[in-house]
């Protein structure tokens, strides 16, 4: 039996709070010094994030039938990674937008300075975790050094820092298809396709189970990021924590800008389809990661 919407609702409210909670073991206390840094740090991490990515690490692990008490280190430092990215993407210089999770988004309360050094610090926070071998000692050296490649490629100019690139480059011009499909399996697609890569190879799954959990990965990361085209035209900014038609505003090319809102949808079920059929050789351990596919598209933020 699959899990139905419900089930997974209490599926994330549960993987949230364990993941949440290891994040405060990963960061700093607000008043420690320099407090404004560390301030700014928490008010974005902690601002109510799904943690879709460090669930979907965890949810590919468990499909492995993996324990996962010792992934959760590197499933924070997805988020850390993740954090540090909208801080940096909202700033004035990039996409600049004033709210994020449904309140002032950080350069807003603690200035553009404060922001870029919270950004910068988290960026660099996630890898001062994945390389502490204290905290990651159950992991063989050999296994964590392919975990961090996985993580430095996917966020950085071959990954997400390429897609930003690109997609920032693109704003207000018309482009080809293709050059959309780079901006979103780049910038968004990237990292959570490592995300479940990371579960997968902490998991020691085998080569066949790594391909079709790569697979899994790049189908939910593109729907992930139609889903997001859409809610950005349908979406209030109540549901979504942003201003709503914020992509139309600054001239970005989305899908459906391509294929109109109802194309859109079909493309995302689609491609969410596609992602549950990767999972056809996987048992019910992996049920989670199908039902995670589902809601990826039908989410209303």
């Amino acid at each position: 039996m699959t899990l139905n919407t419900m089930d997974i609702k209490t599926y994330l409210t549960k993987k949230k709070d364990i993941v949440d909670k290891s994040l405060e073991k990963l960061v700093p206390p607000s008043k420690a010094f320099p407090p404004s840094v560390h301030e700014a740090i928490r008010y974005s991490l902690f601002a109510g994030g799904k943690r879709v990515r460090p669930i979907l690490a965890i949810a590919a692990a468990e499909a492995l039938d993996a324990g996962t008490a010792d992934l959760l280190p590197i499933a924070g430092s997805l988020e850390l990674i993740h954090t540090y990215s909208l801080i940096h993407d909202d700033l004035p210089a990039m996409d600049d937008d004033d709210f994020r999770r449904g309140r002032a988004t950080c350069h807003k309360v603690y200035g553009e300075a404060i922001a870029i050094l919270a950004g910068d610090g988290l960026l660099n926070m996630a890898f001062e975790v994945l390389s502490d071998s204290r905290r990651l000692k159950t992991i063989p050296a050999k296994r964590l050094v392919a975990i961090i490649k996985e993580i430095s490629t996917a966020s950085g100019v071959y990954g997400m820092v390429g897609g930003q690139v690109v997609d920032i480059e693109s704003e207000g011009k018309e482009i080809d298809f293709p050059t959309l499909e780079y901006i979103h399996t780049h910038k968004t697609g990237a990292m959570i396709r490592a995300s479940v890569r990371i579960g997968a190879l902490y998991a020691k799954a085998g080569k066949k189970q790594f391909a079709a959990l790569t697979h899994y990965g790049e189908m939910v990361g593109l729907a992930f990021q139609i889903a997001d085209d859409i809610l950005d035209i349908t979406g209030s900014r109540k549901e979504t924590g942003k201003d709503e038609g914020s992509d139309l505003k600054k001239g970005k090319q989305t899908f459906p800008s391509f294929y109109g809102l109802d194309e859109s949808r079909r493309r995302a079920v689609e491609v969410s389809d596609r992602a549950v059929l990767a999972l056809k050789d996987f048992g019910r351990k992996a049920d989670p990661l199908r039902a995670l596919a589902k809601y990826i598209v039908n989410r209303s933020s």
